[in-house]
């Protein structure tokens, strides 16, 4: 057991005690309230003094717990560093959420900038104008309403981290609002811009400079594609599913030709039309969604590229799709998630003219192909909006208002995408100006 530091002393065993910090000459004061220890600087140097205080500022911390205050209070740019070790372990342990780095990256950027050397027991209405006007500054605009609701989780990770440490109660914890102009609708592919962008991926993976390089851009296809074919939202619904929360299964169809046989029977077509359901877990919880032939086919790729599995015709996903594989299915075969995702997407969009939308002039992002994938699911595949709220695990309020520009009619039939994939997969000649850059310069050559 190591020896107690002569600048150490103990008051009250393993409720009280003093100690001195190297290169300092104050002593400082540990106590507990209600099982958690506190700090507090005693700001005397006489050792009889600083015990004094010590037992004061345990009995003063005591009566204001005792009044649902604050035991002790803080700045908040040390709170928020506190709340940033805190995110920046559970991202390190893998328990925490992607979203974690937007926290971080919020809480360096505006909120210490606005409201650091306050004291985190002060955050009151003014201190929160005073923190939109400082965004606005930094930002250069008013902020949509879905900027400020992520800037709000981030100051709110803060007050929680706060609490916790009882240098804020719930009864006196600030509140934040979500105030911000409406967002807009981002701008979506209409179908001869996905089927260039679809088309492009093939020759654009092929010109990688390096392996690992190809193997991103292979992974950003599936990731599109599986987007495209579900709606999901991009980040943590897709990049946080794993293996086990997979499930693959086959819905035959059995669609009528036209023709008919010798004996006069009508003729029809079977397609096994397999479909995998996946849990995915993401702003509003945990749901189920449906992966049709596109979502198939982009995991099978998957799994063939990081387990070097043989995919059997019946069930192809077979031997990665287990209840014990806890693998994350949006990786390499290192086991590494992308990081610069939405970066090598628009740099891709951008080499085949389809990064600005020539409608709104607004630049495509990922979140574009969840668009994309409303607006064709009720304008080609009549799904019902009830139906269309659930996979995409939004509100039939939100999708009426994002959407109300559009003709809901009754669906025939519900989230397979036939009609979209007929259109998408329909042969046909790719406009020029959607060809790479690169591919023109060298026919030119």
């Amino acid at each position: 057991m190591a020896d107690k530091k002569e600048t150490t002393h103990i008051l009250m065993e393993g409720e009280l005690l003093i100690y001195k910090r190297e290169r300092s000459s104050t002593w400082q004061c540990r106590f507990k309230v209600d099982g958690i220890w506190q700090r507090a600087s005693t700001k005397e140097r006489d050792l009889k003094k600083a015990k004094t205080i010590a037992r004061e500022l345990m009995i003063e911390a005591e009566i204001r717990k005792r009044s649902n205050l604050p035991v002790i209070t803080r700045r908040f740019k040390d709170v928020a560093k506190l709340a940033i070790d805190r995110m920046e372990h559970e991202i390190a342990c893998n328990r925490g959420k992607i979203t974690y780095n937007d926290y971080i990256r919020v809480i360096k950027e505006y909120l210490v900038p606005a409201l650091g050397t306050r004291k985190i027991s002060g955050i009151d209405v003014e201190a929160l104008e005073a923190l939109d006007a400082k965004r606005m500054a930094l930002m250069g605009r008013v902020p949509a309403r879905s900027t400020v609701q992520t800037q709000n989780a981030a100051i709110n990770r803060v007050f929680d981290e706060a609490v916790i440490r009882g240098f804020l109660t719930e009864a006196n914890r600030p509140k934040v609002e979500s105030k911000g102009r409406n967002s807009i609708r981002r701008p979506a592919f209409d179908v001869d811009e996905i089927r260039a962008m679809l088309a492009g991926f093939e020759g654009w993976i092929s010109r990688a400079r390096s392996e690992k390089s190809k193997e991103l851009r292979l992974l950003l296809r599936d990731y599109v594609d599986v987007l495209l074919d579900t709606g999901a939202r991009p980040g943590d619904e897709l990049l946080n599913l794993r293996w086990r929360q997979v499930k693959e299964s086959t819905k035959p169809v059995f669609t009528k030709t036209g023709e008919v046989d010798e004996d006069g029977e009508e003729q029809l077509t079977f397609n096994a039309n397999r479909v995998v359901e996946m849990l995915v877990d993401g702003k509003t919880g945990e749901r189920t969604i449906l992966g049709n032939a596109r979502s198939v086919a982009a995991l099978k790729r998957i799994a063939i590229r990081n387990y070097n599995v043989e995919t059997p015709v019946a069930q192809q996903l077979k031997f990665v799709a287990r209840a014990n594989n806890d693998d994350y299915i949006f990786t390499t075969k290192a086991k590494k998630t992308p990081q610069a995702f939405q970066k090598m997407f628009e740099r891709y969009l951008q080499e085949h003219n389809l990064l600005i939308d020539p409608k709104t002039n607004r630049k495509r992002v990922f979140y574009s192909l969840r668009h994309t994938y409303a607006t064709l699911a009720l304008t080609h595949d009549r799904v019902p909006i009830h139906t269309l709220a659930t996979q995409m695990g939004t509100s039939v309020l939100m999708i009426e208002r994002h959407y109300s520009h559009l003709t809901v009619v009754q669906a025939m039939e519900q989230l397979r995408g036939s009609e979209t994939r007929k259109l998408i997969d329909a042969a046909g000649e790719i406009d020029e100006m959607y060809i790479s850059d690169r591919v023109k310069k060298v026919k030119k050559q």
